[in-house]
């Protein structure tokens, strides 16, 4: 009888370690960590997210609602994600462990998976503040982001490389875009810089309240802020309502993140699924629109996931 007991024990534990494996199976999780709900990786994130959940097998998919860049990487760095937005400076600064930056240490995990669209440094003044240049916000109330976030590190490097310091400001205010928004709106704030894709939606909804003056950042003070991330551009003419020319500005590449702890297949699976998909997030916000696969993998200072590596290769953009 005991040879009998044996078998059934064994069979048991066979039955119990094909059900953990199930059951792991069906819990592969992808969380996409985003910004603010009035930017423009939010909806990217939830865009992303619902291409995972229905193109993936056996995987749920979420987009968290963060603080942006810098809280992204120190959440993908403590395996609190799967994925996520930022931008280029943030992302060099946190592989190097720049504590300036927000970055204590090395965050070694981090791995790209791809390039996206660019943000453009916004600067959006009231029009009644009087502000019409970068030294006309000496004095005045200006929003600069969330602290430590990607918006608030482009608006350290665009300030100082035109010689202002916070201290020459009346009022530093360190809010999501939205809140920014609505303190403008109210005539709490002179002014908010933005880092965000064109048309973002929080400026649009400004333009709409009251007559605004997007801030020129002219090429000179692009070149002294002296980041290779930070590329001369332009705003459209009529990207805002009332904007009726170009204005000159800075672009910084974003990135979409994972992170070394992400197994090869999954890494895989989102980079195809994202490209399988592209036309489901290009509907998503207008400035995803300028993502495109030729140009995945230009520019990306961590290393590749071995996992996108793979896909890049399926497809011939890496030999």
């Amino acid at each position: 009888m005991r040879w009998i007991h044996k078998i059934g024990l064994g069979l048991s534990v066979a039955a119990a370690i094909a059900s953990g494996a199930a059951v792991a199976q069906q819990q592969q999780f992808i969380n996409v960590l985003t910004g603010g709900q009035s930017g423009v990786y939010y909806p990217m994130g939830v865009a992303l997210s619902q291409i995972f959940a229905k193109d993936i097998p056996n995987v749920r998919s979420t987009a968290q609602v963060t603080r942006a860049s810098a809280e992204n990487l120190n959440l993908l760095q403590a395996g609190r994600g799967e994925l996520a937005l930022t931008l280029a400076d943030a992302l060099s600064d946190a592989w190097k462990g720049n504590a300036d930056a927000g970055f204590a240490t090395k965050l070694d995990k981090l791995r790209g998976l791809s390039a996206t669209y660019n943000n453009y440094i916004q600067i959006v003044a009231s029009e009644e503040s009087g502000i019409k240049t970068l030294a006309d916000l000496k004095g005045k109330r200006l929003s600069v982001g969330a602290a430590r976030s990607g918006t608030e590190l482009n608006a350290r490097a665009v300030l100082k490389a035109a010689g202002i310091a916070y201290t020459d400001l009346a009022k530093v205010e360190y809010l999501p875009f939205g809140e920014s928004v609505e303190l403008m709106k109210n005539r709490q704030l002179d002014a908010t810089l933005q880092s965000a894709g064109l048309g973002v939606a929080s400026i649009r909804d400004l333009s709409t309240a009251v007559k605004i003056v997007v801030v020129p950042v002219p090429a000179d003070v692009v070149a002294k802020i002296g980041d290779p991330a930070y590329q001369v551009s332009v705003i459209p003419a009529n990207t805002y309502g009332g904007q009726t020319v170009d204005i000159a500005t800075a672009a910084i590449p974003n990135f979409l993140v994972t992170h070394s702890g992400v197994s090869d297949d999954v890494a895989y699976r989102m980079a195809k699924a994202m490209y399988d998909n592209i036309d489901t997030l290009y509907a998503a916000h207008n400035a995803a629109k300028s993502i495109k696969r030729d140009n995945a993998i230009k520019g990306m200072p961590v290393p590749l996931h071995p996992g996108a590596e793979r896909y890049y290769k399926e497809v011939g953009l890496i030999k």
